[in-house]
């Protein structure tokens, strides 16, 4: 057997430290759910277990209850590892334990629940938790996938002064929005009943009840959060964010063959070339790309110079790909780019 990368060895047993500590200090299991989603066949839960001062059930507050609170106090969480969870969704049930980092990602098969939100029963213990689903169904044809950092919300990532800032220090409500982006994701939902918005973002899984705050209080639609963890892996001492998104695009387009994305991200990063390729993988599965363009200010802050990371013009194009400073631009783009689609099919 392959022994794990010392740093992950480093961090398990720094957890371990921490976990028996708490627990002499009378901190119990939490249970942390998060936004699932699937298909009338399979539906896939996820969730945490961590560590909590009063052992209350690790529901998300609304985003009218949530503090104001600085951003190191949700940040840093107490995993525990190898805890027996049991997952209920509609008639199929599945126990599994939590992994090094107390995370769980569990496909629950013939579920026999019809299209629409419902939700999963979580236990672990003594402690059980409810998690929203959206099963999508198999008539819908149209689904959105949008990245957070830079498109959702400002918060100038990766850049490693201010990314510690944003995420250690400075207040949830802080955060900026970037504007008509909720707007736009708010009418295309409207024009397509039942459709699904996903959020797939190399965000950190210990934001997420930040980043769930976030977008509801300025308007985004609800979906599920696919984040990642920021800690060393059995193999290295990272988590690649690209290959991240690149496995969760392909997961979705297996689970819902029926549905055209249309990709949303921004020219900061490693969108566009992620989301070429995957429209040259999947044609079939995506409607279009839209990339939010950055300020030159916002370019440099990202990467050193005030050109974007991922340059598309000029490349051949498998599907439409678009590019605006906003949502709003991006909206009118993509409309446009929908009905001239139909009106030649």
């Amino acid at each position: 057997m392959v022994k794990p990368h010392p740093a992950a060895r480093a961090e398990d047993a720094f957890n371990a430290q921490v976990a028996r500590r708490l627990g002499g200090r009378g901190w119990t299991h939490q249970i942390f759910p998060y936004t699932g989603y699937g298909n009338p066949r399979l539906a896939r839960v996820l969730g945490r277990v961590a560590l909590g001062r009063d052992g209350q059930p690790g529901t998300s507050p609304t985003a009218d209850e949530a503090p104001v609170r600085r951003g190191i106090r949700v940040f840093f969480a107490a995993p525990v590892s190898e805890v027996a969870v049991s997952v209920t969704f509609g008639d199929a049930t599945i126990d599994t334990v939590s992994d090094r980092g107390g995370y769980f990602d569990v496909d629950l098969k013939s579920h026999g629940l019809q299209a629409g939100w419902h939700e999963a029963t979580i236990t672990a213990g003594d402690v059980e938790v409810r998690a929203p689903v959206q099963i999508i169904g198999d008539d819908i044809r149209f689904g959105i996938v949008s990245d957070i950092d830079d498109t959702c919300l400002i918060t100038m990532l990766p850049r490693p002064m201010l990314a510690a800032y944003n995420s250690f220090v400075r207040q949830e409500t802080a955060r900026r929005v970037v504007p008509g982006m909720a707007a736009m994701y708010r009418s295309l939902l409207a024009h397509h009943p039942g459709a699904p918005i996903v959020y797939v973002s190399t965000g950190a899984w210990n934001t997420h009840a930040v980043l769930t705050r976030f977008l509801r209080r300025h308007g985004y639609p609800a979906g599920a959060l696919l984040l990642t963890d920021w800690g060393p892996t059995e193999s290295s001492w990272f988590r690649s964010g690209q290959a991240h998104k690149r496995a969760q695009l392909r997961r979705l387009a297996t689970e819902f063959p029926h549905i055209r994305w249309v990709l949303v991200g921004d020219d900061g990063q490693h969108d566009p070339q992620i989301y070429e390729d995957f429209a040259l993988e999947h044609p079939e599965s995506v409607e279009c790309v839209a990339i939010r363009q950055l300020t030159p200010t916002q370019q440099v802050l990202s990467h050193g110079h005030p050109l974007s990371h991922d340059d598309v013009s000029g490349r051949p194009q498998q599907v439409p790909t678009l590019e605006g400073p906003d949502g709003y631009a991006l909206h009118r783009l993509v409309t446009w780019t929908m009905r001239k689609a139909r009106s030649d099919a």
